[in-house]
C-alpha cells in the first residue's frame, strides 16, 4: 500500500474527495496535480464507456487564460493551426510547438470572447511558455491560470445525462463548441469534447469550492442511465487512436510525425512559433510516421513503463509507444512511432524484456 506525501507542489483537484469517496484506486500526477486511473474494475469501467455512460475527474486538465486586447494574437502565436475563423464559443484542437517544430503541447483552444481564450493543456508547463513569449514579443495580454476544473462525462449515455441537468440545448452543440452556463448556481463552461471517441461532454467548474458538489449532482442525474466512476481508459483511447502528448511523443516529434498535420496551416503568418521549421519539414518530409501495431498471441502481456524498441530484419526502426490489451479485439494493440520506410503490412518484432514479440504494422484508428 502506497502512501501519497502532502506537498504543497501536488495540488488537491476540486473531485478529489468525490473520487475518493467513489472507491478510487490509483492515481498518476499530470500537471502538479493527481488524477484517478482506476475504481478497481478495469475491465467493467472500460465497458462503461463503451456501452453507458462514465463520470471522470480530469481537473488535471488545467487552463492556461489568456486575457487582453493581444490575447488573440498571442493565441495565433503560439498555435500554427489558422485561427483567423475561429468564433466565439469554439474550441480548436491546436499543436504547439517551440521553434525547431517539436510539438510540445496538443491543447484544445477555447474562445470565450474576442480577449479571452483558454488553452486546455496536456501535462506541461504552458503557462510559463505562453507568459515567456508574451513578454518577449511586447504583447498587451496577462496569462495566468483561472479556478477552471474540468470534469469529463463520456459514453453514449452522455448527452442524455448532460439534457437532463442542463437543457435539451446541448443536444444542439457541435464537437469542441461550448456555451457558458449555471448548474444550480454553480458557473460552468459546457462542452461537447473528451478524451473518448465514444461522444460526450466535459464540465468546466469555475469555483473549485464546489467539485464535490457538482461532481453530486452530475452522479445523481445519471443513476437513471447507470453513470459509475471512470477516468480517460488507455484501452479506449489506443483503440481509438488518440493521440497522448508526453506519452507517444518525445523531444523531437514533430505534429506532421504523429497525425496532426491537419492542424498545421503552413500560410499563418511567419511571427507564429515555429512555423518556419514546420515549412521546412514539411518540404523535406518527417523521417518517423505513426501507425498501430497488432502484436502476436491471444492472451494480455504486462505493459511497460516506457517505449519498447521495434525491429525489421534485426535493424531497429522505430518505438512501440504504448500498449495494451483490446477487450474488442482480443489483441495486445499498440501505436508505433517508426521510420517513413516502414509501411502497413510490414512484420516487425518488438523487444520487451527478455521476450521478443511479433507484430504487424497497420493503419490508425484500430477501431
Amino acid at each position: 500500500m502506497f502512501q501519497i506525501t502532502p506537498t504543497s507542489r501536488l495540488r488537491p483537484s476540486p473531485y478529489y474527495a468525490a473520487t475518493v469517496a467513489a472507491g478510487a484506486k490509483s492515481f498518476i500526477t499530470y500537471n502538479h496535480m493527481l488524477m484517478p486511473t482506476g475504481y478497481g474494475d478495469p475491465e467493467g469501467e472500460y465497458w462503461r464507456i463503451i456501452n453507458g455512460v462514465s463520470q471522470w475527474d480530469v481537473a488535471v486538465e488545467r487552463q492556461v487564460q489568456l486575457k487582453g486586447p493581444d490575447a488573440g494574437r498571442l493565441a495565433q502565436m503560439l498555435s500554427p493551426r489558422d485561427l483567423s475563423k475561429q468564433k466565439t464559443g469554439q474550441g480548436k484542437y491546436v499543436a504547439l510547438c517551440n521553434h525547431a517544430g517539436t510539438l510540445i503541447n496538443d491543447p484544445v483552444l477555447l474562445k470565450l470572447d474576442d480577449d479571452l481564450y483558454w488553452l486546455s493543456i496536456a501535462d506541461s508547463n504552458i503557462l510559463f511558455w505562453s507568459r515567456a513569449i508574451a513578454a518577449e514579443r511586447g504583447l498587451d495580454v496577462e496569462v495566468s491560470e483561472p479556478d477552471v476544473s474540468p470534469m469529463a462525462i463520456q459514453g453514449p449515455k452522455a448527452e442524455d445525462v448532460v439534457a437532463s441537468i442542463c437543457g435539451d440545448w446541448v443536444r444542439e452543440l457541435r464537437l469542441f463548441w461550448f456555451r457558458r452556463t449555471e448548474i444550480e448556481g454553480i458557473p460552468v463552461v459546457v462542452a461537447r469534447s473528451g478524451w473518448s471517441k465514444q461522444g460526450g461532454f466535459e464540465l468546466y467548474l469555475m469555483d473549485g469550492r464546489k467539485g464535490t458538489t457538482l461532481w453530486h449532482l452530475v452522479r445523481e442525474a445519471g443513476r437513471p442511465y447507470d453513470i459509475g466512476p471512470g477516468n480517460p481508459n488507455a484501452c479506449e483511447r489506443i483503440e481509438s487512436g488518440l493521440l497522448s502528448w508526453g506519452g507517444d511523443t518525445d523531444d523531437a516529434t514533430n505534429p506532421f510525425e504523429v497525425r496532426m498535420g491537419r492542424f498545421v496551416n503552413l500560410d499563418v503568418p511567419d511571427d507564429v512559433i515555429g512555423i518556419d521549421a514546420l515549412r521546412r519539414i514539411s518540404a523535406e518530409g518527417s523521417r518517423r510516421h505513426q501507425l498501430g501495431a497488432v502484436m502476436a498471441g491471444d492472451t494480455p502481456i504486462e505493459a511497460p513503463f516506457w517505449w519498447l524498441p521495434i525491429l525489421r530484419d534485426g535493424r531497429r526502426v522505430g518505438d512501440l509507444t504504448n500498449f495494451v490489451w483490446s477487450y474488442r479485439l482480443k489483441r495486445n494493440i499498440g501505436f508505433a512511432l517508426v521510420s517513413r520506410d516502414c509501411a502497413v503490412g510490414d512484420g516487425v518484432d518488438i523487444a520487451h524484456g527478455d521476450l521478443t514479440i511479433s507484430a504487424e504494422l497497420t493503419e490508425l484508428p484500430f477501431i
